[in-house]
């Protein structure tokens, strides 16, 4: 995400220090970091470009979690460090989980770029703007170790449109899972406590958000380390109470934490949508062993039918990995049965990355690429239809609509999403405008009256508010 909003009057500072262009990769834990990384550089008199072609220097917060994000990372590195050797731009720093996980070998690849931060380097993202301008060589990279309590995240130039916002409760994670590497880059799960979270909550609901996105790398483990206990359900109603927002919409459920208060809480709030993003990998318990998901098919189905019993028109979204490391015919066919049986209403898949510094890196049969992205596309062509029938069914009805951006070159024609749908992730829905005039972040009273393929087409029919 190489496009960056328009400065927020609330950062607005005297003259300037420099400038400099911002390139933002990976998941929205990492877009929170970009976001308080620009906001540290405008307080201190940074300025924001959009094109790095002239700009004093260029900052590129990366992605390293699989082989796919490590390629566009080091795509966009080459890019700036191109610029740089033409002499387009002074200097390139690199930050972010590949910074994290590569170190020092990636400069050693790539002598030309500036500085590299890791991920708990971000703090001191002015520092190393002011030695890169002051031509001081004597520290070009910025390591801490992760910190205990997650670091805050307020004052934050924004990426995203005005209207929604991510709000980061924790960071690291304690799973070991055992294709991930995350808990190499981001440490261990460490805990916002809840008051700072709030205030957080407060602060971006003062700048005009309507919809903030809880995310974490294992939201229900929320406050293990800091209360001896999972605390979700104690933060959510006072998220739930926090004046100006109207959706809040949760990501990144682990099944292990999600209890029979939580589900109380998710049920019963005003403003929690009836919407769980539940990444669960697989559905074969060996192959659940094998992933160290400490989870079971029986489980997991239990779990499932008792959130679509007892949350009223929950939509339920998840993610999937097909050709993991001994993966057989059967144990695909298995989740391609699951997948049938259970209809999610979103779903993702990736093919497994073999990483080697993770434990699956060292299991024994390996796949073949080829087969790996033959069970991808055979396991989304088994849940296209699905996906297709469901939004067949939404025509003829009323769904409150938050517009997001206008569809360039229409007049008042937008692109929105229903409570059922997440930024990026899932799809969404073309309004064209009834009598009133529409406004980015608007919410308004839409009938559907079309579908195409995995997105709708809506009037609108309401006020909008």
């Amino acid at each position: 995400m190489s496009n960056v909003v328009k400065l927020e009057p609330k950062l607005a500072q005297t003259k300037s220090k420099g400038s400099y262009a911002f390139v933002s990769l990976g998941c929205a834990k990492n877009l929170v970091d970009s976001e308080r990384m620009l906001g540290l550089l405008k307080l201190d008199g940074y300025d924001l470009v959009a094109d790095p072609d002239g700009a004093d220097f260029v900052i590129v917060n990366t992605c390293g979690f699989i082989e796919q994000a490590r390629d566009e990372s080091f795509a966009s590195i080459d890019e700036m460090l191109k610029l740089k050797r033409e002499g387009r731009t002074r200097g390139v720093i690199v930050s972010g989980c590949l910074a994290e996980r590569q170190r020092e070998d990636l400069l050693t690849d790539r002598p030309d770029i500036d500085s590299l931060m890791g991920v708990f380097g971000r703090e001191e993202v002015t520092k190393v703007a002011d030695r890169l301008l002051g031509n001081l060589d004597e520290q070009r990279n910025v390591f801490r170790p992760a910190p205990i309590r997650a670091l805050p995240d307020t004052s934050r130039l924004r990426i995203t449109p005005r209207h929604f916002a991510y709000l980061k409760i924790s960071e690291g994670c304690d799973r070991l899972c055992t294709f991930c590497a995350i808990p190499k880059m981001r440490g261990k799960h460490a805990t916002k406590p809840m008051e700072e979270v709030i205030r957080e909550a407060k602060e971006l609901a003062a700048d005009g958000v309507r919809e903030l996105i809880v995310v974490a790398q294992d939201t229900t483990y929320y406050g293990m380390d800091l209360y001896g206990e999972p605390r979700l359900a104690q933060l959510l109603p006072q998220l739930d109470e926090v004046e100006g927002i109207d959706w809040i919409r949760l990501m990144y459920f682990y099944p292990m934490y999600i209890t029979d208060e939580l589900v109380d809480v998710l049920a019963s709030a005003k403003k929690i949508l009836p919407y769980i993003d539940m990444p669960l990998q697989h559905i074969n318990d060996n192959m659940l062993r094998r992933m160290s998901r400490r989870v079971t098919r029986e489980r997991t189905e239990a779990l499932i039918q008792t959130l679509r019993d007892r949350i009223p028109n929950l939509t339920l979204r998840t993610t999937l990995i097909t050709g993991f490391p001994g993966e057989t015919e059967t144990e695909f066919e298995e989740l391609v049965e699951f997948v049938q049986q259970q209809k999610f209403d979103h779903m993702g898949v990736f093919t497994y990355s073999f990483e080697a510094d993770t434990p699956s890196g060292r299991l024994a049969d390996h796949l073949p690429e080829e087969i790996k992205a033959d069970r991808r596309e055979r396991l989304m062509a088994a849940q296209q239809p699905i996906a297709f029938e469901r939004s067949q069914a939404h025509l003829g009805k009323q769904l409150e609509v938050i517009l997001d951006q206008p569809v360039a070159g229409e007049d008042n024609v937008w692109v929105g999403r229903s409570k059922a749908d997440a930024p990026d992730v899932d799809g969404v829905i073309y309004v064209t405008g009834g009598e009133e005039k529409l406004a980015a972040g608007n919410i308004v009273l839409c009938e559907i009256v079309a579908s195409q393929g995995y997105d709708l087409v809506a009037v609108a029919i309401g006020v909008p508010f």
